[in-house]
């Protein structure tokens, strides 16, 4: 009797012991990872990375990776350097979003080198979500940021090349093959956008986008980078998303969002991606001439990537590696 109930005991212990494990495991925070859209989506993740392995909040992360490629002298569609609009004014877009849905965002806003905090400014210390225009540029002056000229003499210098022609096609990856001007007519270097995505130690997720949109775009236009839902969406419960290339198809479809509900309801964030590329050709039927891409992550770190057309690539950091550079898959 003594032996048998030793052995039930012992058995017990052991399945209630085997249990707590699997219980630990299941609410065990996954391993910090940020991902970026794009070639300059390596080095904002390494700034990124360096919040994240000290323990730091994704939303931190993502603010700080995403001043990088605003700062860039060399990047003609992000911050400070940005191509122009056909007047010749630069204008940047951003927001940011925490995982428990807090978000900010700035849009058309001149004379500010760093958009994604002025969002994050706007998330904390108003009760809106988007600023625009003069009040977003006078919102930020108020905040203590400093007002200064954007237009760099090599933007100048594409944009009264381009002043030549005025003329206005996207072509699809003009982004990826690098930052020097030419072509100006509007094949290369005329728009995108950095979105990058953060899961943090303690199992929260953030994300953030910034751009200066296409280059000599009209005069107030705004694309998907700063619109919730559409340029950037995060939800501690399922995942993130993020888009890049054309944002009047993205906002269209609300396709960031669109990517986390199908995340929701059991997808993967590469299979999320693909869907809402789908839903971009069902509206857009002649889609040969613009890219469209999404970027996603789930609350276990997985992540994934989708786009219209090939070219399209992104950076991902973790503790294993801070600077892989993957290709996304493509087409329908």
């Amino acid at each position: 009797m003594t032996s048998r109930r030793l052995f039930l005991g012992t058995s017990i212990a052991g399945v209630s012991a085997l249990a707590l494990g699997r219980t630990l495991q299941a609410n065990q925070a996954p391993a910090a990872r940020v991902i970026s859209t794009w070639d300059f989506g390596v080095p904002a993740n390494q700034a990124a990375w360096a919040v994240l392995k000290a323990g730091g909040r994704a939303l931190d992360a993502v603010e700080a990776g995403a001043r990088i490629p605003e700062a860039d002298l060399k990047n003609h569609s992000v911050g400070r350097a940005g191509y122009p609009d056909r007047d010749g004014h630069v204008s940047l877009d951003a927001s940011i979003m925490d995982g428990d849905g807090s978000c900010g965002a700035v849009a058309a806003i001149e004379n500010i080198a760093h958009p994604i905090s002025v969002a994050r400014r706007v998330m904390e210390k108003t009760p809106h979500v988007l600023l625009v225009g003069a009040g977003a540029l006078q919102f930020a002056i108020e905040q203590g940021f400093p007002k200064e000229k954007l237009l760099t003499p090599e933007s100048d210098k594409a944009w009264r090349e381009w002043l030549k022609t005025g003329e206005y096609k996207p072509s699809p990856n003009s982004e990826v093959r690098g930052y020097e001007p030419s072509s100006l007519s509007g094949g290369k270097n005329n728009h995108d956008t950095i979105g990058m995505l953060a899961l943090d130690a303690h199992g929260n997720l953030a994300g953030a986008c910034t751009t200066s949109g296409m280059a000599w775009k009209l005069r107030g236009r705004v694309g998907d980078s700063p619109i919730v839902g559409a340029g950037l969406y995060v939800d501690n419960e399922v995942g993130a998303a993020t888009s890049t290339g054309v944002g009047e198809e993205v906002i269209r479809n609300a396709g960031s969002f669109l990517v986390v509900e199908l995340m929701r309801q059991g997808r993967t964030p590469e299979e999320a991606c693909h869907e809402a590329v789908r839903r971009v050709l069902k509206r857009k039927k002649s889609a040969g001439e613009i890219q469209v891409g999404f970027l996603a992550i789930n609350r276990s770190g997985d992540f994934g990537a989708w786009a219209l057309q090939p070219g399209f690539n992104y950076a991902v950091c973790d503790a294993a590696k801070q600077d892989s550079l993957l290709p996304a898959k493509n087409g329908a």
